[in-house]
């Protein structure tokens, strides 16, 4: 794979968006993306068209939080709990399964195509076969309630690309490594600095790990979220990443990005390991590029908008993400 600098990265296409964009999946080999929102709606666009016109595929009957492309179909989730299959080519609805009893935040699709992986509020990750809908396992190793006795959430999940591991991460920092076959538990690992509590003016906490990723050759395991939060009525926090050597329990990187604040939504690494890639935002957005490597930021640019959720074309020239009211295309040169 040609080497991409990211140095080289501009603005090729911005859409703007009454709804916020929450989640988006990517058709492979192209630029076709379905997208899920604070619409209630499940719409698919291709933004490098020459009149990008989005096209409602259905709904849920809450905001649309997780997006996820398996076998022909897309996959939606939503904060009513239910999982949602469409064929991908008809735009047909398959079937609907109530997934969770609380607000669904994030869907991934395993890299083999055969799993889904959803995790909610109810602080239970499941995997689902993604032809079929049915539920393979249902994983709980994460507490209900934070240590200061208040609800806590279930925010990310991430599956390793050899489909055989899925990650898990909560509110409170604790991060859970799966077997995706047998639904055992391998080891968690903690990176409670991404997680605030304010004990005097608001009772009330805030952060949590918002987004995860695996190395390529599944070695290390990315944690994206915020630093501690002085004012948690506001995403005041340094943006925050940490990398960690999964098996082992070794912390072997920590980024606190002084540059910019607010939660990395979004961690994606180069399929060569040149770089990680975290997106995320406060009532900004942006994009930063780290070199594991070196141990250093390679670069780090803004964004028209919070950033929640992107997606990389094969070759790692392309950017597509989704945020607060807005769809945006990125290219790179190398």
């Amino acid at each position: 794979m040609a080497s991409i600098d990211p140095t080289k990265i501009k603005t090729i296409k911005e859409i703007s968006r009454k709804e916020i964009p929450f989640a988006l999946a990517r058709q492979p080999e192209s630029s076709r993306l379905f997208i899920g929102g604070s619409d209630f709606k499940l719409l698919e666009i291709d933004p490098l068209a020459e009149k990008p016109e989005p096209q409602e595929i259905g709904g849920h009957e809450s905001y649309v939080t997780g997006v996820g492309l398996a076998g022909g179909y897309v996959i939606s989730g939503g904060y009513d709990g239910r999982l949602m299959w469409w064929n991908a080519q008809t735009r047909e609805h398959v079937r609907t399964v109530e997934a969770h009893a609380k607000w669904i935040r994030s869907v991934r699709a395993s890299a083999d195509g055969t799993l889904i992986a959803s995790v909610a509020d109810d602080m239970v990750a499941r995997l689902w076969d993604a032809q079929t809908g049915e539920k393979i396992h249902e994983l709980r190793g994460h507490a209900e309630q934070t240590p200061h006795h208040y609800p806590s959430m279930l925010y990310a999940c991430a599956f390793s690309p050899d489909s055989r591991q899925l990650a898990t991460a909560d509110r409170t920092g604790r991060v859970v490594v799966w077997d995706a076959e047998s639904g055992k538990e391998l080891t968690a690992v903690e990176a409670p600095e991404m997680y605030t509590w304010d004990p005097k003016q608001r009772r009330h906490s805030i952060g949590g790990p918002r987004s995860l990723a695996f190395s390529p050759d599944g070695k290390l395991l990315a944690v994206g979220g915020m630093g501690q939060v002085g004012n948690i009525d506001h995403l005041g926090g340094q943006a925050r990443l940490e990398v960690f050597d999964w098996q082992s329990g070794e912390r072997t990187h920590e980024f606190a990005v002084g540059s910019f604040k607010g939660l990395v939504e979004r961690l994606a690494f180069h399929p060569g390991g040149d770089w990680l890639l975290g997106a995320g935002g406060d009532n900004g957005g942006f994009l930063i590029f780290f070199d594991l490597d070196k141990k250093k930021i390679l670069h780090e640019t803004k964004a028209p908008m919070h950033v929640h959720d992107f997606a990389l074309s094969e070759s790692c020239d392309t950017l597509f993400a989704v945020g607060h009211n807005r769809i945006v295309v990125w290219e790179m040169k190398e």
